[in-house]
């Protein structure tokens, strides 16, 4: 197993490791063709929130065009646990964001003015401004990958 930066203790990877997997069957839920995306929003050891991507409500469960295409009006994971979140009248301050692919730019602006204080993810996707910025706003980032036991603290 990789470690960096600060260790943590074997109950809190487990943890990790756990919530990642229930946000990968969460995904499941996503009737997108191209990526099915799941998230979770966990405060204090309980899931305060969770979301897939996908039309918004009262659309159509088309996610991509007939050019396989993702539709602009899509939203993502992230987007829809955090309003989700919102809605319900909680708080996402100092929670942990688990998503199973790594946040773009627009949903790490959500996640900073959210509050959450830690994401965790599980597959990279090939635009990394989203990490970036987070990294930029302190927000610690976790990569697990589950296959090879891998864990990264970035």
């Amino acid at each position: 197993m990789t470690d960096s930066l600060r260790p943590y203790g074997d109950k809190q990877k487990a943890f990790d490791k756990r919530y990642l997997e229930m946000a990968l069957i969460w995904a499941r839920n996503s009737y997108c063709i191209r990526r099915q995306v799941g998230a979770l929003i966990v405060k204090g050891k309980m899931i305060i929130s969770d979301g897939y991507n996908g039309t918004p409500a009262g659309f159509e469960n088309v996610c991509e065009d007939e050019n396989n295409v993702t539709k602009p009006y899509v939203l993502h994971a992230e987007a829809n646990a955090i309003t989700k979140v919102a809605k319900s009248h909680n708080s996402s301050e100092n929670s942990t964001l688990y998503v199973t692919t790594s946040p773009c730019m627009e949903c790490a602006k959500l996640i900073i003015q959210s509050g959450i204080k830690r994401v965790v993810y599980c597959c990279r996707y090939r635009i990394t401004d989203g990490l970036d910025l987070l990294k930029r706003a302190c927000i610690e980032l976790v990569y697990i990958d589950l296959e090879n036991d891998i864990y990264e603290i970035q």
